[in-house]
């Protein structure tokens, strides 16, 4: 095929270029240029005040950059208020959960598919009303093995299973891209397991970036990871380029990653 017959290259689902945020005299992301292909497994990781936060405020629209652009599927959102990006396909989970405690499982991703079939305004007659609500979130909880506990309170599920409903409600946004943001975060040990899983088998079509301070969850979803450190990206590669880097290692030598 001649050049000028070829396709042109697919846009990454999701692109920063030159991004910069100043907070007076701190900058906090500092001329971030990333790329997450589309259906891939990417990790974002860095140690504690690296700025990883911040990036993912500023992709969701909570921060505006003070400089540079935001792109998804190659369109700019930079300028789009949060309920914007995520009605053209960006959902995001939060280092704490941001569930209500006194709602089931069902209650809460059925007002995640209202929401998103415009019926937010009338969510609390729609799940009795509208049979193919309920079928869609049932349908959602069983993938994320949460079946049987679909009609309890989010507040009295063990501490992993409501992280679990929250990458639920996510999904139930049918998002293109999928940024979480520590879905381990206060995760005791054994159920840490169940998080792994569930991530790992996330829809192939819906590009993720995962930030996340445990290595081994880290190393065992992502193909691609970027390190951020003083705002800044420090390098990109395989996981096996970013295991081996000295630079990393440095980095990482006797610190934690929280932030």
């Amino acid at each position: 095929m001649s050049a000028a017959l070829q396709q042109p290259a697919a846009a990454p689902a999701l692109e920063t270029v030159h991004l910069n945020r100043s907070f007076g005299g701190l900058k906090a992301t500092n001329d971030v240029s990333l790329r997450l292909e589309r259906g891939s497994r990417h990790a974002l990781i860095g140690p504690n005040g690296a700025g990883k936060t911040t990036l993912i405020n500023l992709l969701t629209g909570v921060l505006a950059p003070t400089s540079g652009t935001i792109l998804l599927d190659g369109e700019d959102i930079t300028a789009l208020p949060p309920e914007r990006r995520v009605a053209r396909g960006l959902a995001r989970t939060f280092q704490i959960n941001q569930l209500f405690p006194a709602m089931t499982p069902l209650d809460t991703v059925g007002l995640a598919v209202s929401q998103r079939l415009g019926l937010s305004a009338q969510w609390w007659r729609t799940m009795g009303s509208r049979p193919a609500v309920v079928e869609e979130a049932a349908d959602i909880l069983e993938q994320f093995r949460l079946g049987d506990v679909m009609g309890e309170r989010v507040g009295s599920l063990p501490y992993g299973r409501q992280r679990l409903v929250e990458i639920a409600v996510a999904i139930a946004c049918r998002p293109r891209v999928l940024l979480l943001d520590e879905p381990a975060a206060g995760v005791p040990e054994a159920e840490r397991e169940g998080i792994l899983a569930t991530v790992a088998a996330l829809p192939s079509d819906v590009s993720v970036l995962l930030i996340e301070h445990d290595m081994d969850l880290v190393f065992r979803f992502a193909d691609r990871i970027s390190v951020l450190v003083s705002g800044g990206l420090l390098m990109e590669g395989t996981v096996e380029e970013v295991a081996n880097d000295p630079r990393v290692r440095e980095v990482y030598l006797g610190e934690g990653d929280h932030g």
